[in-house]
């Protein structure tokens, strides 16, 4: 299919991408299904706090049992005095992961995600970055120009390399390439922009 395709004039063109990326069908429940397992495999809980049974210290009773007045206590291990374990605190790190993502599930949620981003116009394909942007303000405007202040790049290695210093201190946009992004970078983000020749290597995998 034909898409529109802009250089960082504004002046528009068009380029033939395959239909299996930005014409999929649109599956809801795959992309969330994908996101969710995504999500699942990247969290990790580390929080960690001692039980009663493993606070370091003395076992001896702190008085007698009978004859104090006082309630009766064991050790000082016990979760009501200060130093003491910590009752039903969390125990380290738990497995959240789910099963491993097959490829074919990959493949068809990018397709989905980019086929709405596509519908929404929320797509941009630009000129590869040909000369090196080293001006953040300058970046800034040309995202500014597009209505993509809330946006994913997409670039190929020598675009990449041409913007990636003006790029990363912009809040809310991320630089990567076709290598290293997922369906959640595409929920992520407002906007996905592609360069001319990362689309072309996209496609290929398709």
């Amino acid at each position: 299919m034909k898409i529109e395709k802009i250089n960082l004039e504004g002046k528009k063109d068009t380029i033939d991408v395959s239909d299996k990326i930005l014409a999929a069908k649109i599956n809801n429940q795959l992309v969330s299904n994908v996101l969710y397992k995504t999500n699942a495999n990247y969290k990790g809980r580390k929080a960690k706090t001692k039980q009663k049974n493993e606070i370091i210290g003395s076992t001896s009773k702190i008085y007698a049992q009978k004859g104090t007045g006082n309630a009766r206590h064991a050790s000082k291990k016990a979760p009501i005095f200060v130093g003491g374990g910590i009752a039903h605190g969390p125990k380290g790190e738990s497995n959240y992961k789910k099963r491993k993502l097959n490829k074919s599930e990959k493949k068809l949620s990018i397709a989905s995600l980019l086929t709405k981003k596509n519908k929404l116009n929320d797509l941009i394909i630009l000129d590869d970055f040909q000369s090196e942007i080293q001006k953040t303000k300058l970046m800034n405007n040309i995202l500014v120009k597009f209505e993509a202040k809330n946006s994913i790049i997409i670039a190929d290695k020598k675009s990449r390399n041409n913007i990636i210093r003006s790029v990363r201190n912009i809040p809310n946009v991320k630089i990567t390439d076709i290598n290293h992004f997922s369906a959640y970078d595409l929920a992520k983000f407002k906007k996905v922009i592609f360069t001319v020749t990362s689309i072309k290597e996209l496609e290929k995998r398709y």
